[in-house]
């Protein structure tokens, strides 16, 4: 790839609703003018009823019972929640969960693919058109979001186990991961969402700035697109699991300037802070969780502990208090910090980041397996498989290629891809 001054690689990215009414209406005389009075009285029972399906629908089987017992009328439900939560099984592997990753998604193909940053682009990013089919041939092929901290727990003494997870047959768990969801300074004007925000209804939205200057709010990038899906086809979220968006802090978070080390401590900064915490507040409550991705992006295989350190301390200055604590962190150019090797406290790079940072979860990129994980005393590594243009024009030339086993590469394929023209 030609070099560039632009873009996270060039910095070192390698490679439903049931309601119940009562209406009552007077009868119009012929020795009184006509009236017409009506009450309106919900039944709270219809409404305990909708959720209770809405919780069995994203496999909590429990919830949807303890809701429902012991209600006058429910029997019914209640057999058939039973039944459903009888027929749902541990799944036999967790080490067997896959784990797919995207990076912020090109809403206008002719910008980004004509920007002098068109070749990263083409790499490293899925268009929203790409993202859509392969979200659908995702649900399609029985495939249900799950968070990592499902998969595995680590307990008080900091010991990790297997966790079990119900599914019914034919449903199959799935990590979902974005990168870099932080809409760089270097990707303004170049077809991509601007940030994340709240619309008037308090959903997380995206701000877009179309090639005309016209300003839009919508669907524009990963989140706000899942979550759309999910509220229609709810069996498509593990007990409302979505992903997990990993954040750097150089450019602020989640599309706010946010970082006083980068932009000084100003009121500006200040404001942008306050919005970002407001947005990634209510994606952790709309089934989000957040990673570091590190502050500056940087290389965790060749780059020193000191170096570490001090870019960590930066993460958890700057960008902690925005997304909350977390226990996950995604090497960036999936650098990992071992060989195949499992962590020990040998690694003074893991000591680092598990003992003194309390990272529980790690996350490098192996695309040649269809899921790799390795579950050590204390914490969890899952390789993840990048889905990028890189990867579905390997798929293109391989049949064999993992990508193959979660959605139709060929299918979903933009034709306003350069490669593929």
């Amino acid at each position: 790839m030609a070099a560039t001054a632009r873009g996270p690689w060039a910095r070192a990215l390698p490679l439903l609703a049931l309601t119940g009414m009562l209406i009552g209406c007077t009868t119009a005389t012929t020795s009184s003018p006509r009236s017409t009075s009506s009450s309106t009285t919900p039944d709270p029972s219809a409404a305990a009823r909708a959720k209770a399906e809405r919780l069995a629908a994203a496999y909590d089987y429990n919830g949807a019972i303890r809701l429902l017992t012991g209600m006058p009328g429910a029997q019914d439900q209640l057999a058939e929640l039973t039944r459903r939560k009888q027929a749902a099984t541990a799944y036999p592997d967790n080490a067997t969960i896959s784990h797919l990753f995207y990076h912020s998604l090109i809403v206008d193909p002719a910008r980004a693919f004509s920007s002098p940053t068109a070749r990263g682009y083409d790499d490293y990013m899925v268009t929203i058109e790409e993202f859509r089919a392969q979200l659908r041939d995702l649900y399609d092929r029985g495939f249900v979001l799950v968070h990592p901290e499902r998969i595995a727990g680590v307990d008080e003494a900091g010991v990790a186990a297997w966790k079990r997870i119900y599914l019914p047959p034919g449903k199959q768990p799935l990590v979902l991961s974005v990168d870099d969801v932080n809409y760089y300074e270097y990707m303004e004007s170049d077809g991509f969402a601007a940030r994340l925000t709240l619309n008037s209804r308090g959903k997380v939205v995206n701000d877009y700035v179309a090639a005309d200057g016209t300003k839009r709010q919508g669907r524009f990038d990963v989140a706000p697109i899942v979550d759309d899906f999910v509220a229609k086809h709810p069996d498509f979220s593990y007990r409302g699991d979505k992903g997990t968006l990993g954040v750097t802090g150089y450019n602020g978070v989640l599309g706010y300037r946010s970082s006083m080390i980068k932009y000084g401590d100003t009121d500006t900064t200040r404001a942008e802070i306050t919005r970002a915490t407001r947005v990634a507040t209510a994606l952790k409550a709309d089934g989000w969780r957040f990673a570091s991705h590190s502050w500056g992006h940087i290389d965790f295989t060749k780059d020193s502990v000191g170096i570490l350190a001090a870019d960590s301390q930066r993460w958890r200055t700057e960008v902690e208090p925005i997304v909350g604590p977390t226990r996950e962190f995604i090497f960036p150019f999936g650098a990992d910090i071992s060989t195949a090797a499992p962590y020990t406290d040998a690694n003074a790079k893991y000591r680092l980041l598990h003992g003194q940072y309390g990272f529980d979860y790690f996350f490098p990129i192996n695309s040649a397996t269809p899921s790799w994980m390795q579950l050590s005393a204390g914490s969890l590594r899952q390789a993840r498989i990048n889905v990028d243009g890189l990867s579905m024009g390997r798929a293109l030339a391989n049949k064999r290629h993992v990508l193959w086993q979660f959605f139709d590469v060929a299918k979903s394929i933009d034709a306003r891809r350069p490669s593929v023209k």
